[in-house]
């Protein structure tokens, strides 16, 4: 009988134990972008401030800031591509390139926080959140009508364009799909959201106008031009976030009986309500700070007015416009108001984003069981 062995099995090829692995060789340690950097910092603080020096100017901060940046990319990508290969070079140029965009935006968000929180401080009182400015002249006297002014057009600006832009989106996406009127809708939203606001104002000037005569001005001329740009806001955001309901729950709900409507109220608007809402609140914080319709339809008034129907109303940023651009004596109290008006719009309007992002939280629909 032949008995067949099987051939033996090929040995594992050797290596050396002075051989670097495939995987783990060529590779910067995590140091060396760092120390890359601050090499080229410091190599470039020593050439501008020689060139400071022999030109007698001061010291080029944003200069040496740009060129530094350039050198350094130049100099990761030209080391990672000779130590790492030219893929990881290109990551890391890309990588320093969206990461110097980001500190290019972040630049003037911090500049202007920091000069309006350092010069608002000033201005910021017990005073100035109860009193107003009627019969004020130099110092003293505070912003509580154009507080509630602002807080009152706002309010009566929502009221207006929240049901417009949620209704509009509901037929757009659940009636309207390949309609001839609802492109003609997408259309005019569109060409809306590009409109200056001083156009808004204008509009809404000329509609008053033809009621009640040239020359008026009133609170709720300032909620419709305002509406008239948060319509559009509104009608685009809850639009996307309609979209993104899957179809998969309506064809489910209507499996059920259930109508259309019906299945829109209580499957598809509660679905994306956080969205929704969130969209909202950008659109409240994008109008909120707007002079021109406001100087244009609402005016500027000095003392209290709750009654958006009757006489001029004041506003936060018309407020801050006046004071700045009409000071009297002495000239540090009205840009003092000034600043301080600025810190409390910028205050309102960082509450009214965190607010949206609480309520985004709170109704955002549970992944879990």
């Amino acid at each position: 009988m032949t008995v067949t062995t099987a051939p033996p099995a090929p040995s594992a090829r050797p290596v050396s134990a002075g051989a670097p692995l495939r995987l783990t060789s060529g590779r910067l340690p995590r140091w060396a972008p760092w120390a890359i950097l601050v090499g080229a910092a410091a190599l470039m603080a020593l050439l501008f401030g020689v060139i400071a020096l022999a030109g007698g100017s001061p010291f080029n901060v944003a200069g040496w800031a740009i060129v530094s940046a350039l050198v350094y990319l130049a100099l990761i990508t030209t080391i990672s591509s000779l130590i790492e290969g030219r893929r990881k070079g290109m990551d890391r140029f890309v990588t320093g390139v969206v990461t110097a965009a980001f500190l290019i935006a972040m630049v003037p968000l911090i500049s202007v926080a920091i000069t309006v929180i350092t010069n608002g401080i000033a201005g910021l009182s017990a005073e100035f959140f109860t009193h107003s400015m009627r019969n004020v002249v130099g110092e003293g006297g505070g912003a509580l009508h154009a507080i509630m002014g602002t807080l009152q057009i706002t309010l009566a600006a929502a009221v207006i364009s929240i049901p417009i832009g949620l209704f509009t989106a509901i037929y757009l996406i659940e009636y309207g799909a390949g309609r001839r009127l609802a492109r003609g809708i997408t259309f005019l939203v569109d060409v809306m959201t590009g409109i200056p606001s001083i156009v808004a104002g204008l509009f809404a000037f000329a509609l008053f106008a033809l009621f009640f005569g040239p020359g008026i001005r009133m609170g709720i001329m300032g909620a419709v031009a305002l509406s008239v740009l948060m319509i559009p806001v509104v009608v685009r955001s809850t639009e996307e976030m309609l979209r993104l309901v899957p179809n998969e729950l309506r064809e489910a709900s209507y499996a059920l009986g259930v109508p259309k409507w019906l299945t829109i109220v209580k499957v598809v608007l509660p679905t994306s309500l956080a969205g929704i809402t969130t969209g909202i609140m950008l659109s409240i914080s994008r109008v909120i700070g707007e002079t021109a319709p406001l100087l244009i339809t609402a005016g500027m008034a000095t003392s209290m007015n709750y009654n958006l129907f009757d006489g001029r109303m004041a506003s936060l940023p018309v407020f801050v416009y006046t004071q700045y651009m009409n000071q009297g004596i002495p000239g540090w109290a009205y840009v003092d108001r000034a600043w301080a008006g600025a810190l409390v719009l910028i205050v309102i309007v960082m509450a009214l984003n965190l607010f949206a992002r609480l309520i985004a939280r709170i109704f955002a629909p549970k992944m879990g069981r």
